[in-house]
């Protein structure tokens, strides 16, 4: 079986299911899904991307979004969502939500896990890519597999 290590920074949208479960063709895969809540991340940078991609209402509303404390609930009913989506695809998974420092805790579940490689499945981060301080660039040099960055579909109501 091929495990994969999946980040995710929001729910996954059956697109991304379908990506995921379909890259390796049929060959049985295992994710380990690792969710951090949002507003671990700098709110700046985010409003920086979203103007940069034209969502100008979504930078407006940055100070909307639960930060911190308030976005751990709302990130665990999306790993537990995405979770199931996994399952109903028919490949088993697994969930954790990241606390602090995600890449020393995906380290540490690559290695534990023996993971085959690392999917970041994210939003375009124009900032942090630029300077590569994005999760893929960093990871890349801490974990020891393949790390894989795709980005993440966009829900109809977003």
């Amino acid at each position: 079986m091929f495990t994969t290590v999946l980040m995710i920074e929001k729910a996954l949208a059956p697109a991304d299911v379908e990506l995921v479960t379909t890259l390796h063709g049929d060959e049985p895969v295992s994710f380990v899904v690792l969710m951090q809540p949002r507003g671990d991340q700098d709110r700046l940078l985010r409003a920086v991307d979203d103007v940069a991609l034209g969502h100008l209402e979504e930078a407006a509303r940055e100070n909307d979004v639960p930060e911190g404390e308030q976005a751990h609930g709302p990130a665990e009913l999306a790993l537990a969502a995405s979770v199931d989506q996994l399952h109903t695809a028919g490949a088993e998974a697994v969930g954790e939500i990241i606390q602090k420092h995600p890449l020393d805790v995906l380290k540490a579940v690559v290695e534990r896990t023996h993971a085959d490689e690392v999917i970041v499945l994210t939003a375009p981060h124009f900032v942090e890519e630029f300077f590569h301080r994005d999760w893929t660039s960093r990871a890349r040099h801490k974990v020891g597999v393949p790390v894989l960055k795709l980005f993440a579909q966009q829900d109809d109501d977003e």
